[in-house]
């Protein structure tokens, strides 16, 4: 009886969180996947920003449904950042925000549930890529800090507004 009350509090806690998830500003519709040139740019600038500062980064693009576009490893950087920065955009583009809304969630406490949102990655360096008003892809950063990855992002996908 006390574990089903437990998965029902749990539950209840969870639901909780995603209606507050939901009830954020609407993010941007889904648009066309991102080509591969665009991809291309995106990195290109994200890499300027990395080697500006002298940081060593993986930068992963992915289009609308998740899947690697465009895929970069800076000489020296450690491989497990292969998987976190792909992990950070995924997250991004899955649930329409940047990764960083799932990590001051887990900081803050308000509602540190949405980190075990599936597919949540709760460290900021994931932004979703917009053209037109509309969700091409995203862009995910890791090797450095978290707010310096989001930095490397954020110049990735400022570079096509």
């Amino acid at each position: 009886m006390h574990c089903q009350r437990m998965i029902a509090k749990t539950l209840l806690t969870f639901a909780a969180a995603l209606v507050t998830f939901a009830a954020q500003a609407q993010a941007p519709m889904y648009g066309n996947n991102i080509s591969l040139e665009t991809a291309r740019k995106i990195s290109a600038a994200a890499e300027a920003e990395a080697r500006k500062n002298n940081w060593n980064v993986v930068i992963a693009v992915v289009d609308t449904g998740g899947h690697l576009v465009s895929l970069q490893r800076i000489d020296g950087t450690q491989y497990a950042s292969v998987a976190v920065a792909t992990q950070k955009a995924q997250s991004s583009v899955a649930y329409r925000r940047a990764s960083k809304v799932f990590e001051d969630a887990v900081k803050v406490g308000g509602n540190p549930q949405l980190a075990f949102l599936p597919g949540a990655m709760p460290v900021e360096g994931g932004l979703p890529l917009i053209m037109d008003g509309k969700i091409v892809g995203a862009i995910g950063v890791s090797g450095v800090t978290s707010a310096q990855d989001g930095v490397i992002a954020k110049a990735g996908a400022e570079s096509v507004k």
